[in-house]
């Protein structure tokens, strides 16, 4: 028999024998692409206001390793200034970027861009730019009904309500409410000891707005008149009025800086940045009324200098709540217990200076800080059961960080 077959010989003989032939075959499983996780980190750049400028670039996307939790450059949006603050639409289609300056289109005015996601990539595209409605914008946030991206005004001392279009844009703000009140103290008087940094009480500044899990309402926090305000928001008309109880007044001089919600919307966790404490409160999501129930300090009783609160995180499983510390470079690490009430179990030095912003990948496994002053990202590996955090040793070099959008793909 001769060894080497033609190829037509061989169908031929596969055919008599009643072997199916390979276009019968059952077609091969697809192999599942790999899930990627990126993330988007802004910060400031030169074209931030006088004292604000950075070393940063624009808003640099990053690939994160799912098993050490290592971030790798992919690209980055150069052309927007000083991105100090992303987020991402619920459905992750759009990514909206504020800019933290006070010149947008020759006003005394910051800008919020609106991007279109490539779901494949990640790479942004640039969909509108408008004005946030008043001077350098610190933080926004997408409204629970996916209609309006809500903006927080700092230097303007006012919030800003811009509609999203179908497409994803951007319109023109169809509310800007301007907040008043007196002037308060530089320092609370339950400052941590030695405490010599103060907040600009010069005015009104709103540092963050958001509504509940509800929908009902819109929170903000005033850092110049220690004041948490609540809203309702028309959402026919994009206009926000006041709740029955317009607003919540804290500890003179405590400049309320963020705050983040418990996975059932009914207690409130309230970041001061000037004395580093939480305020717990109870939220009645039919009121909107805020009852303060418990202070509690971002630092232990060891801690002697100066400090200022600035982020704060809930965890995943909703059992822990972190809080990071600028000046005083730490992580503070918090139980939550069944009645909401915080306490406080661990301070965690960040290995980096000026930790901002925090934020969780999406499994949950890492939380990322962000450390303005080191131009560097650090990450550790969180214990969901202790809530404890053990540094990954990975410093992600980035231009003055300070926000994170994560996006799984």
């Amino acid at each position: 028999m001769n060894p080497f077959l033609s190829r037509r010989a061989l169908l031929t003989g596969l055919a008599a024998s009643g072997i199916p032939l390979a276009a019968s075959w059952p077609a091969r499983a697809a192999i599942p692409a790999r899930a990627r996780t990126l993330c988007y980190i802004g910060g400031y750049n030169k074209h931030a206001p006088p004292g604000g400028a950075g070393n940063g670039q624009g808003i640099a996307l990053f690939e994160m390793n799912p098993t050490t939790g290592a971030l790798a450059p992919v690209s980055t949006f150069t052309d927007i200034a000083s991105p100090s603050f992303i987020t991402l639409s619920a459905d992750h289609r759009f990514l909206y970027a504020l800019s933290e300056i006070d010149d947008f289109n020759g006003r005394n005015d910051g800008s919020v861009t609106a991007f279109a996601v490539d779901r494949l990539s990640g790479e942004l595209t640039r969909l509108s730019v408008v004005s946030s409605g008043g001077a350098v914008p610190a933080h926004l946030s997408v409204h629970h009904s996916g209609q309006y991206v809500l903006v927080a005004n700092y230097v303007g001392g006012s919030v800003g309500v811009l509609p999203i279009r179908p497409d994803g844009s951007l319109g023109e703000p169809t509310d800007i409410v301007q907040n008043s009140g007196p002037r308060m103290p530089e320092r609370a008087q339950d400052n941590p000891p030695g405490n010599f940094a103060v907040s600009d009480h010069s005015g009104p500044h709103v540092h963050m707005v958001a509504s509940d899990q509800s929908g009902n309402f819109v929170l903000a926090c005033d850092a110049g008149l220690d004041r948490v305000y609540v809203w309702t928001l028309d959402l026919a008309t994009g206009k926000l009025k006041p709740a029955a109880k317009p607003f919540l007044s804290l500890m003179p001089g405590s400049a309320p800086r963020h705050f983040s919600f418990s996975h059932d919307g009914r207690t409130l966790y309230i970041l001061c940045e000037q004395d580093s404490k939480i305020v717990v409160a109870a939220f009645d999501p039919t009121t909107g009324t805020i009852t303060p129930q418990q202070r509690v300090s971002t630092v232990t009783s060891y801690f002697q200098g100066s400090t200022l609160a600035a982020g704060i995180l809930l965890s995943p499983n909703g059992r822990y709540i972190y809080a990071s510390n600028r000046l005083g470079d730490s992580l503070a690490v918090f139980r939550v217990g069944p009645d909401g009430l915080l306490t406080l179990v661990d301070e965690v030095w960040m290995h980096a200076d000026y930790g901002r912003a925090m934020m969780f990948d999406p499994s949950g496994t890492f939380l990322f800080c962000a450390n303005q002053r080191s131009d560097s990202v650090t990450s550790f590996r969180v214990d969901p059961e202790t809530g404890a955090l053990d540094f990954t040793w990975h410093f992600t070099a980035v231009g003055s960080p300070t926000t994170f959008a994560f996006l799984q793909l």
